[in-house]
């Protein structure tokens, strides 16, 4: 009888194990089943584009590099085409000339962003959207309405003393850590630092002097780490959504810790400014005169929202293009060259310290920061939009609430819009100046500050190059399209290296900073 029971135990057991297996194995062949249907479903009728495999959909081509995937497969789909980014169905777009008639021809229709899991569900759920990554809404339509307060160009102008105090500072840094050109320094962290701090003391009236402050180590840690929840590749659980129902999943762990960092020094922030706004006693900065905007009521969550716009739009984009464009100096003394010739036959002097308040009159040294906007391409795919209303695209309806990416790196390498253009040629702006750049993206959602933005890379450079010159130290990779530390992060920033900054003449350039100190 015992035996019995044990031979009955024993195969109930069994039974029970290969029922559960056989349940498994058919849970999964149904999922897979019943999700490429779903697959099947979102793709857009008549458009053509790569399938990709199951679940992962193109994931995993597009792993090394999005941007140069795409523009490869270009050539194969034609300038518009579909990939499979796991579920979801993308519309990527790949030439200047129909990046125009879809972006500004259809602007309105592609006004919105679409949201992902990874970035706005958990890294921005207490901070709310910023400009860039918020959706089509009445909330967007107040925070643009304050940045054209206070990114529009007599604006800017107001800021001129921050671009000087903060360049001349820049300058002084360079000079300082770089022991006049005699000790090679990895320029990076004071690029950022002019940047972040234009960006902090435009937006809540306080400066970041040094590389050493804590508020700037803990700014620039959160903002790279952000940055990274929303890259296209980087975040597979925003596009395969069963990844999100795991427990040990270390990229919503890392965006909650993240944005529980930046609500602490936001917090900070905005609290000190209100105060200081409420006594009278605040500098003038973006913060506080939408605080006294009385056509634009912010909610609390707004500003702070509008906070991060200014931040993350201003610092990351202008500090990067900037650390790419040193290293290509340093390799190429022929541009410093010219570009030095040209800021003195400006200028009509060789003063290191050209007049922060030149709007971008050195027509050379635009066209140097155009090249290297255009070159460079640091956000190569430009942050996705989604259509609020049906697009028509040779006579292809692309539906309401589609995902459009616009591959910024291949519009601004459109061989049909300029010859050469893998090469890095400042001439070709002087031959077309008003010819279209789609670093900051186009139409409706073209970044707020892209005014400010240029203007700061044009001083930035006046300054550099009419006060150093830089030795390359070491060997330096300068390839935008291979060189980059992570090909699957939004911003692109180039691999670590070292230049000697040697002070075209030392004298006058230490006499220029302790006179305008």
């Amino acid at each position: 009888m015992e035996s019995l029971i044990i031979l009955f135990q024993k195969t109930l057991v069994e039974h029970t194990l290969r029922s559960l297996a056989i349940g498994s194995l058919l849970a999964v062949l149904l999922y897979l089943v019943g999700n490429e249907i779903l697959r099947s479903q979102s793709r857009i009728s008549g458009l053509k584009g790569p399938r990709g495999l199951p679940i992962f959909g193109n994931l995993i081509d597009i792993w090394s590099n999005a941007a140069l995937k795409y523009q490869e497969w270009a050539k194969e789909y034609g300038d518009v085409y579909q990939v499979q980014l796991g579920n979801t169905s993308v519309v990527v777009v790949n030439s200047a000339a129909t990046a125009k008639e879809l972006f500004i021809s259809n602007s309105q229709a592609l006004s919105s962003r679409p949201i992902g899991y990874t970035f706005h569900k958990v890294a921005s759920s207490t901070a709310g959207f910023t400009i860039g990554s918020s959706p089509y809404d009445d909330s967007l339509k107040r925070k643009k309405k304050a940045a054209a307060v206070a990114l529009n160009r007599p604006a800017i102008k107001t800021y001129v003393p921050y671009l000087d105090l903060e360049t001349r500072t820049f300058l002084r840094d360079l000079l300082s850590y770089g022991k006049a050109g005699k000790v090679a320094v990895d320029p990076l962290p004071l690029v950022q630092r002019v940047s972040l701090s234009l960006m902090t003391t435009i937006n809540w009236g306080v400066r970041i002097t040094s590389i050493e402050d804590e508020l700037f180590k803990e700014i620039v840690s959160v903002e790279e780490g952000l940055n990274k929840t929303r890259s296209t590749v980087g975040n597979t659980q925003d596009h395969i959504p069963f990844l999100r129902l795991n427990p040990l999943n270390q990229n919503s762990a890392n965006a909650r810790q993240l944005r529980q960092r930046r609500d602490r020094y936001l917090s900070i922030l905005n609290k000190d400014l209100a105060e200081k706004v409420a006594k009278g006693t605040n500098k003038p900065c973006i913060q506080a005169s939408v605080i006294k905007y009385k056509e634009v009521q912010l909610s609390d969550t707004e500003l702070v929202a509008f906070s991060l716009s200014v931040l993350g739009g201003g610092f990351e984009t202008v500090s990067t293009t900037v650390q790419w464009s040193i290293a290509y100096f340093a390799l190429h003394p022929e541009i410093q060259d010219k570009a030095y010739a040209e800021i003195q036959q400006f200028q009509g002097s060789n003063e290191p310290l050209c007049d922060a308040a030149d709007d971008q009159k050195c027509a050379y040294v635009l066209a140097l920061v155009k090249e290297a906007l255009r070159y460079f391409s640091v956000i190569p795919l430009a942050l996705p939009r989604a259509s609020i209303r049906d697009v028509q695209y040779n006579g292809i309806v692309i539906p309401s609430g589609s995902t459009v990416y616009m591959n910024a790196w291949a519009c601004n390498h459109d061989p049909e819009l300029w010859s050469d253009p893998d090469s890095f040629l400042p001439e070709r702006w002087l031959e077309k100046p008003e010819a279209p750049l789609f670093t900051f993206g186009l139409g409706y959602r073209m970044c707020a500050a892209h005014i400010l933005a240029t203007r700061e890379v044009y001083i930035i450079f006046m300054r550099l190059l009419s006060s150093f010159r830089f030795v390359a130290s070491g060997d330096i990779q300068c390839d935008p399209s291979i060189d980059m530390v992570n090909p699957k992060d939004l911003i692109m920033v180039p691999k670590p290296y070292r230049v000697l900054c040697v002070p075209r003449d030392e004298e006058k350039l230490r006499a220029a900073l302790d006179t305008s100190e």
